[in-house]
């Protein structure tokens, strides 16, 4: 095999690398994608690029909502992420209002540093509806 051969296989391999993952699919949940929808809606009217769904940030979000309904109670996770969160509003529309009502979630949605997004509610046997949406850069 002749010096030009291997730099020639040494090349094709650096120019024609193998081909990136396949993202993963999350299926979302018709308040989840919602959720998500009406945050980035309002991102938009304020000039700001859409939020992309995490994988993790959105699993991560399911475990917090699913934990406050589970305990019937209002609590910020303890990781390191923006995170707004509400109690009783019945639809995605009342949900993401009050958070944009709130100087505080207002803010997090409007964070011109984040990039990403995750998003969940879950329903109580009361019928008590648990929302959360959790931001990174």
């Amino acid at each position: 095999m002749s010096i030009a051969t291997i730099l020639g296989a040494a090349l094709l391999l650096f120019l024609d690398p193998a081909p990136a993952p396949a993202p993963v699919k999350l299926n979302l949940n018709e308040f989840e994608q919602g959720i998500i929808d009406r945050t980035n809606a309002e991102r938009a009217q304020h000039g700001l690029p859409a939020l992309a769904i995490d994988h993790d940030l959105q699993e991560q979000a399911r475990g917090q909502a699913a934990w406050m309904t589970n305990n019937h109670t209002l609590q910020h996770t303890s990781a390191a992420v923006g995170e707004n969160i509400a109690m009783g509003q019945n639809s995605v529309e009342e949900a993401v209002t009050a958070w944009m009502n709130s100087s505080g979630h207002r803010a997090n949605i409007l964070n011109p540093s984040y990039q990403r997004i995750g998003a969940a509610a879950y329903t109580a046997p009361d019928g008590s509806v648990f929302w959360c949406e959790q931001f990174l850069r």
